[in-house]
């Protein structure tokens, strides 16, 4: 049925449909006569109504608006903002079914676009430790007028607490939801994000608006590390200094927590921090983080993974994938701060790592002298451009190739690179299975795939880490 055929199909129920499985971005699929439907917060096995609420050329997309059955793989929800926020898409389901269907994400990838349709070695999906509190990162936003729930606008009492400190709802670049309780990093990142709201609410201090561009306080990141110490960056467009200064001030006396306090101006209309300056208010300049003893620099603007236990465990799976004996070289693209790189030196002669954020590559040679690594080189580039036949003639043909791009993959360009480098082993490391199976596909004239290992950074969402094992043919 064409588009067009499907438009008076818009807001029209359909009864007792049955969820038949789980789709991509966390949605559920369900099937109407000859029509595909997506729907948010269902659950295989689910009876429900469905209003439609958008029509595509090859699918349709609805809301349940009621259960006549409930899946046996349904669980409740424990955060009260579910279903709203737009975050942990799947609290909905059981733990063990997350995992099921994110290793069935994976191995769909690579069979499906990556066109692998021959045995490979598939390992159980790495299951999260933790499940609540694993994060080490979060940034929140104020609003000058918040998100308001269905409930308020109907009881159409005056509403005096407009502001809003928390997370953009789904869809709307000027809609924020005020949190009360976030389940996904440890205290006192709760008790910091409310008191400061609580404070500024004082103070008098403005959120900002997303329509007048005009209010102070723009966002709060908050990051944490194993020992339970905190940074907190607080960006504000420019204005009152003396407020600011009262701000900063009270995060400092009231958080003991807090080792490492900074605050960016942030004067454009987006919330980018990439290109703004980290103005160092109090305690060190940086937390520390730790991996089985080497020791890694966490700046305002520092990339490192979210779910810090979990990159342990990601990291130890790209490591006994490359199977390093000693003597080999290693080329670690995309290295971000370094991380990777740091972790199988001591197995490598040599590891060259190749990132294009030149202050990433900066934190990454830090990292490298902080741990007293001599074996390690950094560049600084594209990579399209840099990965070239001289730069691999400079450093060395490479032996291992571990390759941990973002979630569009790798440019065809290098992927090609690394076809042409001879490289024994390719150790793909990926955010995103569908982009990784897509690069999967074009270096299957030259490699194939061996291993298989799904690792589960972010529990309650549908997100997946994929490490792949791909070996000279």
């Amino acid at each position: 049925m064409s588009r067009s055929n499907k438009r008076h199909l818009y807001n029209q129920i359909f009864e007792r449909v049955t969820i038949a499985g789980v789709a991509a971005e966390g949605k559920a699929i369900a099937r109407h006569n000859d029509m595909v439907i997506f729907v948010n917060y269902g659950a295989p096995g689910d009876v429900v109504d469905i209003q439609i609420k958008k029509t595509r050329r090859r699918h349709m997309e609805g809301e349940i608006i009621k259960f006549h059955e409930k899946s046996s793989q349904r669980t409740e929800p424990f955060c009260e903002h579910f279903g709203i926020c737009g975050g942990c898409k799947w609290q909905h389901l059981g733990y063990e079914e997350q995992l099921k269907y994110k290793q069935k994400q994976v191995t769909d990838s690579i069979e499906r676009i990556g066109k692998v349709d021959y045995d490979f070695e598939l390992s159980p999906i790495l299951a999260s430790e933790n499940t609540r509190y694993y994060r080490n990162k979060l940034e929140y936003t104020f609003a000058s007028r918040r998100w308001l729930m269905p409930e308020e606008i109907a009881g159409g009492e005056e509403i005096t607490n407009h502001e809003a400190l928390g997370f953009h709802i789904p869809g709307f670049f000027d809609k924020v939801l005020s949190i009360d309780k976030c389940w996904l990093q440890p205290e006192p990142s709760n008790a910091i994000r409310l008191e400061v709201k609580d404070f500024a609410l004082k103070q008098d201090i403005s959120f900002y608006d997303f329509k007048t561009k005009e209010g102070q306080l723009k966002n709060i990141i908050i990051r944490n590390n194993a020992k339970g110490q905190f940074m907190v960056i607080v960006v504000l467009a420019s204005g009152d200094d003396e407020k600011r200064q009262l701000l900063m001030e009270f995060l400092r006396d009231r958080f003991p927590e807090i080792v490492s306090l900074h605050y960016m101006i942030n004067d454009k209309a987006n919330s980018s921090i990439g290109d703004l300056e980290a103005v160092h208010f109090s305690g060190t300049p940086y937390i520390m983080e730790e991996m089985e003893g080497l020791q890694f620099k966490i700046g305002p603007k520092s990339f490192y993974q979210t779910n810090s236990q979990q990159a342990y465990g990601l990291y130890k799976v790209a490591r006994s994938f490359a199977d390093l004996k000693g003597d080999e070289i290693v080329y670690d693209l995309y290295t971000g701060t370094g991380t990777i790189a740091n972790f199988v030196a001591a197995k490598a002669r040599k590891v060259i790592g190749v990132e294009y954020v030149e202050e990433a590559v900066k934190h990454a040679r830090e990292n490298a002298t902080l741990n007293g690594l001599t074996n390690l080189a950094f560049a600084a580039g594209d990579m399209a451009k840099v990965l070239t036949e001289d730069f691999l003639e400079q450093h060395g043909q490479p032996d291992v190739i571990i390759t941990d791009p973002p979630r569009a993959g790798m440019h065809p360009d290098v992927t090609a690179r690394i076809a042409e480098s001879g490289t024994r082993k390719i150790v793909y490391v990926s955010c995103n299975p569908a982009t990784q199976a897509r690069d999967i596909e074009l270096l299957a004239k030259n490699y194939k795939v061996t291993k298989v290992q799904a690792v589960d950074m972010f529990p309650h969402t549908q997100h997946v880490e994929s490490v792949v094992l791909l070996e000279r043919i």
